[in-house]
């Protein structure tokens, strides 16, 4: 599933090409949603934001498109009548006079009201932002202490949205293994130096892996295993997907155990715990 990051790039895709602009024709390829088509034709598309791993276009009639990704959904920039390669079922087109934004596989579309959106079963129960500039590392902190959250393990809520928005799996995995912690911990076990040091990271991967197009292993590391032949997916990650391989830190051999139900990757040296 695209985690914050990549759908925060998407957006930046789609903004710069469509926001602001009219939009000729918006198509609605759901059976549900049809009854939307020809609504938003020759509408100003006044904003292109996300929140998290949701996207948001709003237009100047008053009605925003929702959509989420979910686990297969991807969004295309073309020229006009073109179409990417692949055999993706297209679910969503807004098509201005120079370009297309195309929506791939996502079956998690809707269209709500612009001001109603505060009240969007997904949205409304979302935490901060962990790409906003307005998201600070003490409102972390301070979220990790609450009481819904400082008995819990952190491999088990750091991707719940409500938690924060934007946290996927393979920063999840990341995160922990740059602080230090394993899944099996929980906040209230930590110390607070511990606390302070995975509020911060909780922001800064998310942030560089955005700023890099993917990249949460140190820079300098992954800049030499690529120019050493490495692709980027091999060097990109410190943990994530390297079962098996030798921690970069110490040595120690990766492992993969299951955690929250989801496959974390994790070095049992660095992230040691006495359970």
């Amino acid at each position: 599933m695209p985690e914050g990051p990549e759908i925060r790039r998407a957006r930046d895709d789609i903004a710069a090409a469509i926001e602001g602009k009219n939009a000729t024709r918006v198509i609605f390829f759901q059976p549900a949603l049809a009854q939307w088509n020809g609504s938003f034709d020759g509408e100003k598309i006044l904003m292109v934001r996300n929140r998290g791993k949701a996207m948001l276009t709003d237009f100047a009639n008053g009605y925003s498109i929702y959509s989420h990704n979910q686990l297969y959904g991807r969004w295309s920039v073309v020229e006009p009548g073109e179409t990417p390669g692949g055999n993706r079922q297209l679910r969503l087109a807004i098509h201005t006079a120079d370009k297309s934004a195309l929506l791939y596989s996502a079956s998690d579309i809707e269209v709500w009201p612009t001001t109603e959106l505060h009240s969007h079963p997904f949205l409304k129960k979302l935490g901060p932002d962990v790409l906003q500039e307005s998201t600070v590392a003490e409102e972390i902190r301070q979220r990790l202490l609450s009481a819904t959250w400082c008995g819990r393990q952190l491999g088990g809520f750091l991707t719940h949205q409500s938690f924060v928005a934007g946290l996927g799996n393979y920063l999840r995995c990341e995160i922990l293994f740059a602080a230090g912690l394993h899944p099996r911990q929980r906040p209230r076990e930590l110390s607070r130096e511990q606390c302070k040091l995975l509020a911060e990271k909780i922001l800064a991967l998310p942030r560089q892996s955005y700023e890099t197009g993917g990249i949460t292993n140190d820079l300098h590391r992954a800049e030499e295993l690529m120019q050493a032949g490495r692709s980027f997916e091999a060097a990109r990650f410190q943990v994530f997907r390297r079962e098996g391989e030798p921690c970069y830190r110490c040595g120690a051999t990766i492992l993969l155990e299951k955690h929250g139900g989801q496959a974390c990757y994790l070095c049992p040296a660095c992230q040691g715990f006495a359970s």
